[in-house]
């Protein structure tokens, strides 16, 4: 009998043990997790910040609109995969399709004036480039932001536009998306962190202050 009772107050030791070692690491896994998380958002962030005043240097959009002018902070060609920090691939290709027309390949024209429920303007259907891209620790010419995330931020016409070309940034007074640009900047890091935050920027003309964009509209898209 004192072996049978030692052995279930072994077993229940035992069990106790295991269960204090699996809280401990589900609550480090959550503190992991909700850290990766806000640094992500902080990242994506910082990177809008960069496009911004990059975007307001430049004097013509339709250049980025038209997929032939690029920011300085890229790390190649703006198609392919790029492997990331833990060993996983990011396919440059494939994040820009989903954009434009939810799916993998390559969009129609078709696709990109089609009316869905994701994209309802029709011929005003913003078209997404790549306008900066590269690992987030190499934003700086010095190389001093420690970071294993990777970012990109894109830039569309801005779909509030009536011109139905989102190739070009309307210059009408009458047109309400002229001078104004969506951007959408996401960041990409360990155990498969995801965060994603969109924006609308205005060009800020001389008489409004000096030049440079205007920030409309922030959100956070949930991942």
């Amino acid at each position: 009998m004192a072996i049978i009772v030692s052995l279930v107050a072994m077993l229940m030791m035992s069990a106790l043990g295991a269960a204090l070692v699996l809280t401990t690491s589900s609550e480090a896994i959550v503190a992991g997790n909700f850290r990766n998380a806000r640094e992500g958002l902080y990242t994506a962030d910082a990177a809008a910040d960069v496009a911004m005043i990059q975007l307001g240097a430049l004097p013509d959009w339709n250049a980025i609109l038209q997929g032939a002018g690029q920011s300085a902070f890229v790390d190649g060609p703006p198609a392919g995969v790029r492997t990331l920090a833990d060993g996983s691939p990011l396919d440059l290709d494939r994040a820009l399709n989903m954009l434009n027309c939810r799916k993998v390949t390559p969009c129609s024209a078709s696709e990109l004036t089609a009316s869905t429920a994701q994209r309802p303007w029709g011929a005003n259907n913003p078209v997404w480039r790549l306008f900066a891209y590269g690992p987030f620790s190499s934003l700086l010419p010095s190389h001093g932001i420690d970071s294993v995330y990777y970012v990109i931020v894109l830039v569309a016409d801005d779909p509030s536009e009536n011109d139905g070309d989102p190739l070009r940034d309307g210059d009408d007074e009458t047109n309400a998306g002229s001078g104004v640009l969506a951007m959408r900047a996401e960041a990409f890091g360990p155990r498969g962190t995801h965060q994603v935050i969109e924006l609308t920027v205005a060009r800020r003309f001389p008489a409004a202050g000096p030049p440079g964009v205007r920030l409309l509209s922030w959100r956070q898209i949930t991942r």
